[in-house]
């Protein structure tokens, strides 16, 4: 492993960085304060993940330019973590929400209207998971847009999938 937690925020920074830029360009590129962003490529710096390019006078400032250094692919582990990561960011933020949307709506007198979609599936080869992923992603696509309508109401669909405990 890198020793560096590959976050969704990270992994978008070294997207970006394929091509150089510094922190303020990033962080105008993303919408977020330079100093977040800073820490995140001095980060990803330290890992070995991106390399400097030059360093430029700006107002007073020295402006460093970065770029993902070429070649370097993320490792498998590595990629498993993250998504392992971002699945459970996902499901924590999804239950955050639901927690504050169904307060408020309590306190309101009404009902949060959710649904739940739970299924077990049992792949023969590792390569079906891929598969799979790809025909859910479709499938959702298809019936998305079969019922996305401009002045509905819009909904968070989230699907996931993880190993499960096998039956006893």
């Amino acid at each position: 492993m890198l020793g560096v937690e590959l976050s969704p925020l990270r992994l978008s920074l070294l997207e970006l960085l394929k091509s150089p830029a510094s922190a303020t360009q990033l962080a105008a590129a993303l919408d977020l304060p330079r100093q977040r962003v800073n820490y995140h490529v001095r980060a990803l710096e330290q890992a070995g993940l991106v390399e400097l390019v030059e360093e430029r006078q700006r107002r007073g400032c020295v402006e460093r330019v970065l770029r993902a250094k070429p070649g370097r692919e993320i490792a498998a582990g590595v990629q498993d973590q993250f998504a392992a990561t971002h699945l459970v960011s996902v499901a924590e933020d999804t239950a955050r929400e639901v927690e504050r949307m169904s307060g408020a709506a309590a306190g309101a007198g009404k009902r949060l209207l959710t649904f739940t979609v739970e299924a077990t599936v049992r792949f023969g080869e590792p390569g079906a998971v891929h598969e799979f992923t790809s025909d859910l992603a479709e499938a959702v696509r298809q019936i998305a847009l079969k019922y996305d309508t401009e002045s509905g109401r819009p909904y968070r669909v989230v699907a996931m999938g993880h190993p499960g405990v096998a039956d006893e």
